[in-house]
């Protein structure tokens, strides 16, 4: 078992992460002369944040990273099981070009998602299709796991869509849901889904550098990146609740509803929010407007990086509370009740007395003085990496 152990770490980890960091760092100066030559740049407007255009093809470069990363893995470690995985994430990649290029209607957007998480659960036979003692709740029946899968799979591509608002939010939350996931996949020696992460967390990683200090290599990751980030974040809850889960098969009295739930929380309860908000106002779900958290750490004083630490951090808190929960020997019921909890607390909770606290008061008088800290992008070292990074 060590041996096997060993095997993972490095070929299905290690290996596929730095392979794929080294990819994109490589093929993204390429990319951006691409999208400017070609007018593919999300250009200044009322809603935008960027003060100048900026390319959006930043997903076609981390989706270079994972597809050629997993072709060259699967000479020295079986990945062909990665091949239902690519053909999703490529499709999605491409909807989601044409929708940055075009502006796809929601309805056909959520059509062809709806179409591909399907797909997925065809053909590796994944499903969310088990709540692993969740109020005494194991196996579903397919007329309920079915919907579910679905409704879930949406909820999750559109969830990762949706927090894509700031500078690194999306993709440095990606990097570190692929970590978590991943050793969790590690430990219970799911190579397949292990690879999986780790070449999707070194993708991204040289995209989250220029996309943060980036200043001429700077690119967004568009909607090619979220839906297709969203479709992998649905890959692996699918195989973390499937009934034949290799986690929760290596650690029985986890809680891996709890577990993913955790992991995914901020996008997904922030979501849950702001779409009920604008549904009691009236106006369709996706509706673009300002009222995420990222938007309100903004309208605080938070820089970019500063908002995208804030909001990885309330995430990772729950990922932490929960992680307590498991080692306390909690039930899979209780580290949900706990999970979910917290989800509204740090996402629901947070927003709505935050937006209705007086500026002198003492809780808004700490997140303005937290917010000043936060703009490290006047600062040397900051300056220092963006050279760095518009020399690559």
């Amino acid at each position: 078992m060590e041996n096997i152990s060993w095997y993972i770490w490095v070929f299905g980890g290690i290996v596929p992460f730095l392979l794929s960091m080294v990819l994109v760092f490589a093929v993204h100066p390429f990319v951006v002369k691409i999208a400017n030559s070609r007018g593919l740049t999300d250009n200044p407007g009322e809603r935008k944040l960027q003060q100048r255009p900026v390319p959006v093809l930043g997903g076609v470069a981390v989706f270079f990273g994972i597809v050629v990363g997993a072709g060259v893995t699967s000479m020295f470690f079986n990945s062909h099981a990665l091949f239902t995985s690519i053909v999703a994430i490529t499709v999605m990649m491409y909807i989601g070009v044409l929708d940055d290029m075009l502006g796809l209607s929601p309805n056909l957007r959520l059509v062809l998602e709806l179409g591909f998480v399907a797909f997925v659960a065809w053909m590796d036979q994944v499903n969310i299709n088990d709540l692993h003692g969740v109020f005494g709740i194991g196996m579903l029946p397919v007329y309920l796991s079915a919907p579910l899968c679905i409704i879930s799979g949406l909820g999750i591509i559109n969830a990762i869509n949706m927090i894509d608002g700031v500078d690194g939010l999306a993709s440095g939350f990606c990097v570190m849901a692929c970590g978590v996931f991943g050793i969790a996949f590690w430990l219970s020696y799911d190579g397949t889904m292990a690879v999986l992460a780790a070449l999707t967390a070194g993708s991204l990683i040289p995209f989250f550098f220029h996309n943060v200090f980036g200043k001429e290599s700077k690119m967004f990751i568009g909607d090619a990146g979220s839906l297709m980030m969203g479709m992998i974040m649905t890959i692996f809850v699918m195989h973390i609740l499937d009934n034949g889960s290799r986690v929760s098969y290596s650690f029985p009295n986890m809680g891996v509803v709890a577990f993913v739930l955790s992991v995914l929380s901020v996008p997904v309860f922030d979501t849950l929010r702001v779409m009920t908000g604008r549904i009691i106002k009236g106006v369709s779900p996706f509706h673009a407007d300002r009222s995420h958290l990222h938007h309100l750490f903004l309208e605080i004083g938070f820089s970019h990086i500063g908002t995208s630490v804030a909001v990885i951090s309330i995430d990772f808190f729950t990922v932490l509370c929960w992680l307590a929960s498991f080692q306390l020997g909690a039930s899979p019921t209780v580290q949900f009740l706990v999970v979910v909890g917290l989800g509204f607390l740090t996402t629901t909770g947070f927003y709505y007395v935050v937006r209705r606290l007086r500026h002198e008061q003492l809780l808004y008088r700490c997140l303005r003085w937290l917010a000043q800290k936060s703009h490290v992008e006047v600062g040397p070292m900051f300056q220092t990496i963006r050279k760095l990074m518009d020399k690559m």
